[in-house]
């Protein structure tokens, strides 16, 4: 079989494999070959079929991916190794959209799983929240419909951090006066500029709130995997494994 175009390293397998599943009957088609596919197929925006044969059958690598979405495995992969540095001493939030290829967007129907699609006027999308240490890595990732507010995506994420004493860096579309005590009250010093409407502004360190880029930073090279960027899938589930899979490769699995 000739040689994939990319290829996950021995170093970054072992760092992997202690949170695969177990397999059950036959033994699995090589996990480093077949994850090292599914990489290179969410990263360069490729439909399954199109996927370089060096990797195997691209059902394999289908099969792999919706099997291991449906487990939780991609997502207990990066919640494990973005723990492994313990409570960051610095923290920053912020929120993007992803705008839904029509593909994903289509057979929307009430009552069944939600697929966090949403109509904004980019029209459908969805959009990410996420939480990242002072080095611009993620730490925890949400994703909800387009409309969702950042307040609500903020209260959902904050019981989720494991923090101790330490700033949070957010724009001013997080100012309230709900979010600024749920953070004080884990132990969070805020460093929010104030609402335009408000009559008193809350001073904030303006040199601390520089170094809110890093988000920025984060969510553009997010994107440059261009599954991300675009979404193709339908279930919400497989669109969040492919957002924590590329988010545990790009800041968390090193060389």
């Amino acid at each position: 079989m000739p040689t994939p175009p990319f290829l996950l390293s021995t170093g970054q397998m072992r760092r992997l494999s202690p949170h695969f599943p177990l397999s059950h009957g036959m033994p699995r088609v090589d996990d480093r070959r077949v994850l090292s596919g599914i990489i290179y197929v969410i990263r360069h925006g490729l439909q399954w079929r199109d996927a370089p044969t060096a990797y195997g059958p691209h059902k394999t690598l289908y099969n792999r991916f919706i099997r291991w979405s449906r487990m939780g495995v991609f997502d207990r992969i990066f919640a494990a190794l973005a723990a492994q540095d313990g409570p960051p001493g610095r923290l920053m939030i912020d929120s993007t959209h992803l705008k839904a290829h029509r593909t994903a967007a289509s057979l929307l129907q009430k009552g069944l799983f939600p697929r966090c699609i949403g109509r904004t006027k980019g029209g459908l999308n969805s959009k990410l929240h996420a939480a990242c240490d002072g080095q611009g890595r993620p730490i925890v990732l949400l994703l909800t419909e387009g409309q969702a507010s950042d307040h609500r995506g903020a209260a959902l994420i904050l019981p989720q951090l494991q923090v101790g004493a330490c700033e949070l860096i957010a724009d001013r579309g997080y100012d309230s006066a709900r979010f600024r005590d749920a953070l004080t009250m884990r132990g969070i010093v805020p460093c929010i500029p104030s609402t335009r409407s408000r009559k008193l502004p809350i001073p904030h360190d303006a040199l601390l709130y520089r170094q809110r880029h890093h988000i920025e930073i984060m969510f553009g090279r997010l994107k440059d995997w261009r599954r991300i960027a675009m979404r193709y899938d339908r279930c919400a589930h497989t669109f969040f494994s492919a957002i924590t899979l590329a988010a545990t490769v790009t800041f968390w699995l090193g060389q």
